[in-house]
């Protein structure tokens, strides 16, 4: 059996977030595989930058990450009922580059959050952004750690067997839409 390539992305930029918490777990249950680890530190999208010094390498690194990958999973925090914009812009950025690397790909999200819907809008709001890129979005099991900053232990794993439960089941999904 082939090892199969698992992209991470977390929607924060913060080290200590969350949602980089989430996808750690997620990025355990989804088993073997090579992991890589999406960087969103990008700068801003412009297109005057894009014209007079190409891509920046931040950007062609994610994008060659993406087309590696076999599978993605996508941890996204919900900024004022939304994904915050450094996901949005890597995705901006990465639709520039010529061919889609998204094409077909199976990709699941998932979403840590403060508020009691734990990211229900913003996961509702990513699956709408990504639509353009088709790729095989997973419908469920969804995932929607609420009140996250109270969710992990001091180890920074997932303290109710429920939400465990739920990623393990989809990480398999994943796994198997991508083997």
């Amino acid at each position: 059996m082939t090892s199969l390539t698992l992209l991470g992305i977390a929607g924060a930029l913060r080290q200590g977030s969350t949602n980089r918490m989430l996808l750690r777990e997620a990025r355990a249950a989804f088993g073997p595989a090579r992991q890589l680890e999406a960087d969103l530190n990008l700068p801003l999208y412009d297109g005057d930058l894009e014209s007079t010094q190409g891509y920046p390498a931040g950007v062609t690194r994610l994008y060659d990450q993406i087309a590696e990958a076999d599978a993605v999973v996508i941890s996204t925090p919900e900024y004022n009922k939304a994904p915050p914009g450094v996901l949005k812009n890597a995705l901006d950025w990465v639709s520039r580059i010529k061919g889609n690397p998204w094409e077909d790909k199976p990709v699941a999200i998932i979403s840590a959050a403060g508020g009691r819907g734990g990211g229900d809008r913003s996961q509702f709001a990513l699956r709408l952004m990504l639509t353009p890129f088709q790729p095989r979005l997973l419908t469920g099991p969804e995932l929607l750690v609420a009140d996250s900053s109270n969710a992990f232990d001091e180890e920074g794993h997932l303290k109710d067997p429920r939400y465990r439960k739920v990623l393990d089941q989809l990480m398999a999904k994943l796994r198997a839409a991508a083997s």
